[in-house]
């Protein structure tokens, strides 16, 4: 009796031994050339081999970390940053969760600091969303590099495409949009349109092993546009949010295009990281008006951003694709709690209401056509499989 419980206990073990690897550590998906060098690594590697291509995940962690805290150090004791941590302590412990979710997810550590600063701290958004993209400079940027270094296989194109539509859409956004709404506005907008985005994601992944792809397929002129304007519009939600070019570039590579989480992931940190940077420039250079609060939180936080957005990358790059689609409800459901927290007032509830079911019903739209996508391209490869076979 005893040899069949430890039995039933073993297999019980295998069980949730197994269903943990499968969605906790499926690997990484890298690029092929990268695949090709681990699967040549020689039974007595050199120390370049151990350091590039063995352990190059862990050294890809190493370089944004020991670059930025190296002048990070350098400035706060010659600037005495330390003062501010009095005031100011909030963001570095927020940014220690809201860093690593920023890496692993495809919304960046913004989507977390926009909704603390303004449905918590009550910082004013203009506030929170120049610290975001400030903060995602360092912190997304950080990713950005851990991504490339360990050749973790993204969508260029979205990267190169999204971003050039999201410069011009960043800059009318900040001198035309942000102007026209309230600070209580841009919270329910912010709320509102991410909550539909979730539940579409959501939708999307209650279709069980549905097929994806690691890269656009059948890449062509229609769909770099259908990138270049969705880069508008995300730029334009970063100017007044911080945020939004990674979650509108994510929706419809994965809503429309079908390519899976597994890639579409770090190609939007890749993507937010270098949109942070223009966005930081054009706001502290070009325009110059960065409040002084802005500049405080930013100061204190980034060495947490600089260790927990490339530790997030890491981590989430051997995350099976619904896991990393899970984390995305669940920060949405805690961003739509905190802003009902807030009483907002009757007006805003009705608005954002029917922006999340416009919402809703617009992403259903964007993951139909998508299905009628895939299969027809599935349609025209089945027939050349036949003949393959045939011949």
């Amino acid at each position: 009796m005893s040899k069949i419980v430890s039995g039933e206990e073993f297999t019980r073990a295998q069980k949730v031994k197994k269903w943990f690897r499968k969605y906790f550590f499926e690997g990484q998906h890298l690029e092929k050339d990268a695949v090709e060098e681990l699967t040549k690594l020689p039974e007595n590697p050199t120390f370049h081999d151990l350091l590039f291509i063995k352990h190059r995940k862990y050294v890809a962690m190493l370089i944004p970390f020991l670059l930025i805290h190296a002048v990070w150090w350098s400035s706060a004791i010659r600037y005495n940053f330390f003062r501010w941590y009095h005031d100011y302590w909030h963001m570095p412990v927020v940014m220690t969760l809201g860093a690593f979710v920023g890496g692993m997810t495809s919304e960046g550590a913004g989507a977390v600091a926009f909704p603390v600063m303004t449905l918590i701290l009550h910082t004013a958004p203009s506030v929170a969303r120049d610290f975001a993209i400030m903060l995602q400079s360092i912190g997304m940027t950080s990713a950005l590099v851990c991504i490339v270094f360990m050749k973790v296989r993204i969508e260029s194109r979205a990267v190169f495409l999204g971003t050039a539509g999201a410069v011009p859409g960043f800059i009318i956004g900040i001198h035309i949009v942000d102007p026209l709404m309230t600070g209580p506005q841009k919270k329910m907008l912010f709320v509102a349109i991410w909550t539909a985005f979730a539940f579409a994601l959501a939708l999307l992944n209650s279709q069980k092993k549905r097929p994806t792809y690691t890269k656009i397929p059948e890449f062509n002129f229609w769909k770099g546009s259908v990138l270049l304007l969705t880069g508008v519009i995300g730029g334009i939600f970063d100017s007044f949010a911080g945020s939004g070019i990674d979650v509108s570039i994510f929706s419809v590579v994965t809503l429309l295009f079908r390519v899976s989480e597994k890639t579409a992931t770090p190609t939007t940190v890749v993507l937010k990281g270098v949109n942070a940077i223009f966005g930081f420039y054009y706001r502290a250079v070009m325009m110059g008006d960065v409040a002084t609060d802005s500049w405080r939180y930013f100061a204190v936080t980034v060495p947490v951003a600089s260790f927990f957005a490339p530790l997030g990358a890491l981590i989430g790059s051997h995350f099976h694709r619904q896991v990393v689609a899970a984390l995305v409800y669940v920060l949405e459901a805690a961003t739509l709690v905190g802003f009902l927290l807030n009483g907002p007032s009757w007006q805003l509830l009705v608005c954002g209401t029917v922006i999340i079911l416009i919402g809703c019903v617009f992403f259903h739209v964007l993951a139909n056509l998508g299905a009628r996508l895939m299969e027809h391209i599935e349609s025209r490869e089945k027939p050349s499989l036949c003949s393959n076979s045939a011949a």
